[in-house]
């Protein structure tokens, strides 16, 4: 079983930055690929981004292609995600996965474990 925990999540104006932190509870995190997805209200949960358990690939959605960056240290059980420019239709909860199997990683169902969720809001 693991354990995530997303902290970083808050209120900040449009053109703003945020980084959202993810920090897992399992002696094993280097054996997972790690995502972020999110959901806004009234709409399903997207994926965002995805790192291998090596760090070596990632992969982003369209929408945040340029302006959000996944990183993880495996030596803190913790994955980031770096958001820059940020703009009002990046609100939503952001929730942090990890994938026992699947390298790129970007359907929900390709995910084993999942936090809870840390609310992210961009006024304009």
């Amino acid at each position: 079983q693991v354990q995530l925990v997303e902290s970083g999540g808050g209120l900040v104006q449009a053109g703003g930055s945020l980084r959202l932190s993810c920090v897992a509870s399992t002696r094993t995190f280097s054996d997972y690929h790690m995502g972020w997805f999110r959901q806004a209200p009234g709409k399903d949960r997207e994926f965002v981004a995805t790192i291998s358990w090596m760090g070596d690939l990632t992969n982003y959605a369209d929408s945040v292609k340029g302006r959000f960056t996944i990183s993880r240290a495996n030596a803190k059980n913790t994955v980031y995600l770096q958001m820059n420019s940020l703009k009002p239709e990046d609100t939503a909860v952001y929730y942090c996965a990890a994938a026992g199997k699947y390298r790129n990683a970007v359907l929900i169902t390709q995910y084993d474990y999942w936090g809870q969720g840390t609310q992210v809001t961009v006024s304009s």
